[in-house]
């Protein structure tokens, strides 16, 4: 029997505010929007055209996002990291790039960087 990898859920304290950040900083793309799920959840499920695996945005109004540092993050791969990390810093968002010097730390052929969320979630950036 064949078993995939559907989705990763995470909590976020505005659910506009992270739709439209990980759509203009990683590409997603909303699948589809639910107002009210069965638990009073406000959900948005989230995909990068031609990936398989999804995110899905929860909101509560009564829960409290806290993200722990360096517990949990999800990973994103473009074909190119630089031309990608330039295209970040254009951007108008919060994003906190890391490295901060990733010109110079990419130049010794280690291509790894980060972004953080609006809530504190890391995304990682990899080359293909």
């Amino acid at each position: 029997m064949p078993i995939t990898f559907d989705h990763t859920r995470i909590r976020v304290s505005n659910l506009e505010k992270s739709i439209d950040w990980y759509c203009q900083t990683c590409g997603f793309k909303v699948l589809k929007r639910t107002d009210k799920s069965p638990s009073g959840n406000q959900l948005a499920h989230l995909q990068i055209p031609g990936s398989a695996h999804n995110l899905e945005l929860t909101y509560s109004p009564d829960y409290e996002v806290k993200v722990p540092e360096d517990l949990v993050h999800t990973c994103i791969r473009v074909d190119n990291i630089i031309a990608y990390c330039e295209m970040l810093e254009g951007l108008n968002l919060p994003l906190d790039l890391w490295p901060s010097n990733w010109r110079e730390k990419f130049s010794d052929g280690k291509k790894m960087a980060f972004i953080t969320d609006p809530d504190g979630y890391e995304v990682e950036i990899l080359e293909h």
